[in-house]
C-alpha cells in the first residue's frame, strides 16, 4: 500500500495546490489535501491546526506551507505523525517532493580557505585579533597575516602567538626573509611565499611553506623548488600564481593545469584576489567559476582577499562555493540546485506564479486585504475591489484608495517598491518577506519578523469587522 502524504493549506491556495499535485502524475505516494479553514495558509498557527485538522487515516507525512511560522516538531508530537515544512512557493513543490532525503548536504568541503589581513603590520594586535575572529566566523580556516613592503612589523611574533592562543591557524605572507624567519620561530603554521632562493627558511621551523616560482611564470624554477623540498622531506604547498585579466590571466590558468599534470599529488594553492578584487564584476560568479576550476584540478587551498568594497562578502561566497562544488562533485552532478546563496542579483525561477495563476487567485479573493505578487507581466496588487498590474509602483498608488490611511499607504509603498525591484531584477518576491540577496547580505531576522508583523497587523485591522474565522486567517 502506498504511503499517504497530507498537504495542509488554506482556502485561497487550495485550488493551486490541487493543480500542482495533480500535475505530478503517477507518484510513489498518495496525496490528500487538508484545508485548515483559514484563508491564507502562511498565517495558520499551531493552535488552529491542532484544533481544526484531522489527518487522513494512515498519513505517513504531513507537509506544511513553507512560510508556516510554528514548530513542526510540536505538531508531530501532538498528531503522532511526522510533519515537515515544504517550500515557500507552490511552484517549487514538485522539486521538493522529488528530492531524496531532504535538502542537499552541504556540511562537507575539501578546500581550505586562507583569509588575508592585507595591512596587518599597520594594525595593533587587538585589531588583528578582532578581524581574525570575524574571518574565522565567516568561514576562514587559516588567517593570513599580510606584511607590507618597507613597513616595520615589530609585533609580528606577538601577533602570531596571540592568534595561536585563540586556536586560530596562522600563515604569514611576506617578501621579507627576516619576517618569514620571525614568523616561523613564533609558531606560524604556513609561510607565504618561498622560492628556490628562500626555501632554506622552511628548514628553521615547523611551518609549511607555500612555494612560488622565483621568476613570475617560470614553472621550471617551481619544479626545482618542489624537488628540493621533497628531498628535504618537507610538507609544502605550491602556488603557480593567478594573474589578473589582461596581465597574464589565461597563461596563469594554464600554469595551474600544467602543474597538476606534472605533479599529480602535490598540494596547490590559488589566490583568487587578482580576479575578485581587480575585476569590476560581482564577485560571487567569479568565485564560483574559480572554485570550480579548483574542484576539477584538486586545488585544495585558496587565498582570499577583501580590500575592494565590492568584495565585502567574499569569504562567505568562497565558503558556500566550496561546499556546493564538493557536493556536486560527490554526486557526479552539475553545481545547480544545491543552494541559492550565490544567485544574489537574479533568481533561477523568479516568477513562481504565471500571470494566469495570479488572475485566478485574485478572482477568488473576497476581502479588502491587498495581496501583492509578481509575474512576468509586472507587479500585481489585488483585493475584492480590483486587480491592478504595472511595472512602475507609482502607477499603482492612485488606484488603491489609501490616501487617508497613512500607515497602510506607507506599508503598501514599501512593499510595492520591493516588488518592483524584484520584478526588475528577476528576483523572487514574497509579500511581507525581505528580498533574498543570498550570502551578499546576512539574513536579517529582525527585519523578517518586523515585516511579517507589520503585514499581519494591517490585515487584522482591515478584518476588524469580519468573522472570527477570517481574523484567524
Amino acid at each position: 500500500m502506498a504511503e499517504i502524504r497530507a498537504f495542509l493549506t488554506g482556502k485561497l491556495a487550495r485550488p493551486r495546490l490541487e493543480k500542482v499535485l495533480t500535475g505530478l502524475g503517477q507518484t510513489d505516494f498518495e496525496w490528500r489535501i487538508v484545508d485548515t479553514g483559514v484563508k491564507i495558509a502562511a498565517l495558520m498557527t499551531e493552535e488552529i491546526i491542532k484544533r481544526r485538522v484531522e489527518l487522513p487515516e494512515g498519513t505517513s507525512l504531513a507537509v506544511l506551507p513553507g512560510r508556516f511560522r510554528g514548530e513542526p516538531e510540536r505538531l508531530a508530537e501532538h498528531f503522532k505523525v511526522p510533519f515537515t515544512r515544504g517550500p515557500d512557493e507552490l511552484a517549487d513543490l514538485p522539486a521538493f517532493l522529488g528530492s531524496e532525503g531532504g535538502p542537499p548536504d552541504l556540511s562537507e568541503y575539501d578546500i581550505r580557505i586562507f583569509a588575508e589581513i592585507v595591512d596587518a603590520s599597520a594594525l595593533p594586535i587587538e585589531k588583528i585579533v578582532e578581524r581574525a575572529q570575524a574571518m574565522k566566523a565567516a568561514g576562514a580556516d587559516v588567517v593570513d597575516i599580510g606584511c607590507l613592503p618597507d613597513t616595520p612589523f615589530p609585533h609580528l611574533a606577538e601577533t602570531v602567538q596571540a592568534l595561536k592562543r585563540l586556536g586560530i591557524a596562522v600563515s604569514v605572507d611576506s617578501a621579507n626573509p627576516e619576517e618569514l624567519r620571525t614568523a616561523n620561530r613564533a609558531g606560524a603554521d604556513f609561510l607565504l611565499s618561498l622560492t628556490e632562493e628562500t626555501l632554506s627558511i622552511a628548514y628553521e621551523g615547523e611551518a609549511v611553506p607555500v612555494l612560488i616560482p622565483a621568476v613570475p611564470g617560470d614553472l621550471a624554477s617551481l619544479d626545482r623548488t618542489i624537488e628540493r623540498a621533497k628531498e628535504k622531506g618537507l610538507r609544502f604547498i605550491v602556488d603557480p600564481v593567478l594573474d589578473p585579466i589582461h596581465f597574464g590571466f589565461a597563461a596563469s590558468l594554464h600554469r595551474y593545469y600544467e602543474t597538476r599534470q606534472r605533479w599529480p599529488d602535490v598540494e596547490i594553492l590559488m589566490g583568487t584576489g587578482n580576479l575578485t578584487e581587480l575585476t569590476d564584476a560581482d564577485s560571487a560568479g567569479i568565485t564560483a567559476t574559480m572554485l570550480g576550476l579548483c574542484s576539477e584540478l584538486a586545488i585544495r587551498n585558496v587565498l582570499v582577499v577583501h580590500v575592494s568594497p565590492h568584495t565585502v562578502r567574499t569569504l562567505e561566497e568562497h565558503d558556500l562555493a566550496r561546499r556546493m562544488l564538493f557536493a556536486a562533485r560527490r554526486d557526479g552532478s552539475l553545481p545547480r540546485k544545491y543552494h541559492a546563496g550565490l544567485l544574489q542579483v537574479h533568481d533561477r525561477k523568479p516568477f513562481p506564479s504565471s500571470t494566469e495563476d495570479v488572475a485566478e487567485l485574485a478572482s477568488e479573493v473576497r476581502d479588502r486585504n491587498f495581496r501583492i505578487m509578481t509575474s512576468p507581466e509586472g507587479v500585481h496588487i489585488f483585493n475584492a475591489q480590483g486587480h491592478h498590474v504595472a511595472r512602475d509602483a507609482f502607477e499603482l498608488f492612485p488606484k488603491l484608495g489609501v490616501e487617508n490611511d497613512g500607515a497602510h499607504a506607507f506599508y503598501l509603498g514599501a512593499e510595492l517598491t520591493k516588488a518592483e525591484i524584484a520584478w526588475s531584477l528577476g528576483k523572487r518576491y514574497a509579500q511581507d518577506e525581505p528580498l533574498n540577496w543570498g550570502v551578499a547580505v546576512p539574513e536579517r531576522v529582525e527585519e523578517r519578523s518586523r515585516l511579517k508583523e507589520a503585514g499581519h497587523t494591517l490585515r487584522l485591522k482591515k478584518n476588524a469587522g469580519n468573522s472570527d474565522e477570517e481574523e484567524e486567517g
